[in-house]
């Protein structure tokens, strides 16, 4: 759960020091700007929220790892995917944006730290410990903080201790661990997808650069 508080606290303080010019960038979701990804932001927080108010009274079927599926990469045809740079759109201002996403998230951030980690909840058709969950989504923000920075040189990048645990837990997911010779933040954009390797660290990857990407659903 400090993992889950550190790395959302400074993905909202990445965006809030984000200027308002670079809402206009590209991100590292492709064909996402940054306001569609802090949309996006909104509506993750929004879940946050209402998943920590929806007990469970069933024994956990999921944890940290395996409340995540690795799916076909996207096609762009989802309806939410499509329906997000519209809403983005929407907000015009960037301020309105950050001011939404403060709001919102400041309140997933509190509800988080008062959550009782040995309780169960609902989600997505899953039953999860609070800890589990809020675990989870460590690998969430630090993906999203990575695509924010993308094509911001200037932007502060996630914290060093919570790039290695969603390192680590991108490891469990996909059940392999990467080249030690690969950063933590090499690991996770490679791995995910975000990043073609090199021809240098595809012989280092090996055979795994077979099952590249890794993609979370």
């Amino acid at each position: 759960m400090h993992h889950f508080s550190r790395s959302w606290a400074a993905l909202l303080a990445a965006v809030a020091h984000a200027p308002d010019e670079d809402f206009a960038r590209p991100s590292g979701c492709k064909g996402w700007l940054v306001r569609d990804l802090v949309c996006h932001l909104v509506i993750d927080a929004q879940d946050v929220l209402i998943t920590l108010v929806t007990p469970a009274d069933t024994e956990p079927t999921a944890d940290a790892t395996t409340y995540w599926n690795l799916v076909e990469p996207p096609t762009g045809e989802d309806p939410l995917d499509a329906l997000i740079p519209r809403l983005a759109a929407a907000y015009g201002d960037p301020g309105l944006l950050k001011f939404h996403l403060d709001d919102v998230g400041s309140a997933a951030g509190r509800a988080a730290e008062l959550a009782d980690p040995t309780a169960r909840v609902g989600t997505q058709g899953k039953v999860l410990t609070v800890g589990d969950y809020l675990s989870a989504y460590v690998l969430e923000w630090t993906l999203h903080h990575l695509d924010l920075i993308a094509h911001l040189p200037s932007a502060a990048e996630p914290p060093t201790e919570t790039l290695a645990a969603a390192r680590a837990a991108l490891e469990k997911i996909a059940g392999t661990a990467f080249p030690a010779e690969l950063s933590d933040t090499d690991a996770l954009l490679i791995g995910t997808g975000r990043r073609t390797p090199t021809d240098a660290e595809k012989s280092r990857l090996g055979e795994l650069t077979d099952r590249l990407p890794f993609v979370l659903g």
